[in-house]
């Protein structure tokens, strides 16, 4: 008897309803559920959109759209109006926001955070109840990998939960493969972001490089990192290991090492980089280090070496 793989809608569906992403039939405290669902154009969150509007009347929820951009590409506003036209032919209401992100290192990052103090704004405006964002199975691996990369503690494992405080994941439990085979079922027009396929940036090169490798020497591992990263959370709580803006996870053991060093040399040169635009130094006053804010040419040293680092030839 053959069997076919189940669809990225009975993914979705099973994860709602397992995970009681909404509560019951879509209810929360009480009230009907309002998901606001996030944007950009790209293969992922188009299909959310389109998956969530499918099941809005099933489950019971409600559903609005939004799309942030972040002033970081010409070629945004374009896809914001390709995902708005998408929304109007779903009768999902749609807005968008234009914003900028400040100079500095670790751009990705920052971006991440503009976005989601956006999208919180955004959801807060409409009375959405949650914000469901297109994160995959893969994109849960990949970012096990990077945790792994920097010397995170067992803690900043417990990545992409199902749920966090108000972020849903709907489409965790599928794979990039069954967003792509909806996308190609349902003809749904979307963009992509040549930043996914930039080297510079080490998420890049976990996606196209290391996690195919991965995978040849063990075909189960994209499953295998997930189970990891459920199984930690589990033991340290709902409160522990969250993937989200205001999570600050534990500094990469190097950090640590730099840190510890720069405290007893009591340098007065030395100075430790820490995410979020921040940089610690020995302060001769105090007798002790002193954190503060990064000047932009500290941060745009970092973000040269990041770059510097990624061009690294490859042995």
């Amino acid at each position: 008897m053959q069997t076919h793989p189940p669809t990225l809608l009975t993914l979705t569906r099973r994860t709602l309803v397992d995970e009681a992403l909404l509560g019951a039939r879509g209810q929360r405290d009480g009230a009907e559920a309002h998901v606001l669902v996030a944007v950009s154009g790209g293969p992922d969150s188009t299909a959310l959109l389109h998956v969530l509007a499918r099941l809005r009347r099933t489950l019971g929820f409600e559903l609005s759209a939004h799309g942030v951009d972040h002033g970081l590409r010409s070629e945004a506003e374009r896809e914001l109006d390709q995902v708005q036209a998408l929304a109007a032919q779903l009768a999902v209401p749609f807005k968008r926001t234009v914003t900028k992100v400040a100079a500095g290192g670790n751009l990705q990052a920052r971006a991440r955070a503009v976005r989601l103090e956006a999208l919180r704004a955004a959801a807060a405006k409409v009375g959405a109840t949650c914000i469901a964002t297109a994160h995959h199975a893969d994109d849960r691996a990949e970012t096990v990998l990077l945790r792994l990369l920097r010397g995170a503690s067992p803690a900043g494992l417990a990545v992409l939960p199902p749920r966090n405080r108000e972020l849903i994941r709907p489409f965790l439990r599928a794979r990039r493969k069954d967003i792509v085979a909806h996308i190609s079922r349902h003809e749904l027009p979307y963009s992509a972001d040549p930043s996914n396929l930039d080297p510079r940036f080490l998420r890049s090169r976990v996606r196209h490089e290391l996690l195919p490798l991965l995978e040849g020497l063990s075909p189960g591992i994209v499953g295998h990192l997930n189970g990891l990263a459920d199984d930690v959370r589990a033991r340290l709580g709902d409160d522990q290991g969250s993937y989200d803006a205001a999570y600050v996870p534990p500094l990469p053991r190097a950090t640590r090492v730099a840190l510890a060093a720069l405290a007893a040399s009591r340098s007065k040169t030395g100075r430790v980089l820490l995410p979020h635009g921040l940089v610690v130094s020995f302060d001769p006053s105090a007798r002790e280090p002193s954190t503060r804010k990064a000047r932009p040419s500290v941060d745009r040293a970092l973000e040269r070496r990041e770059l510097d680092h990624a061009r690294k030839p490859r042995k």
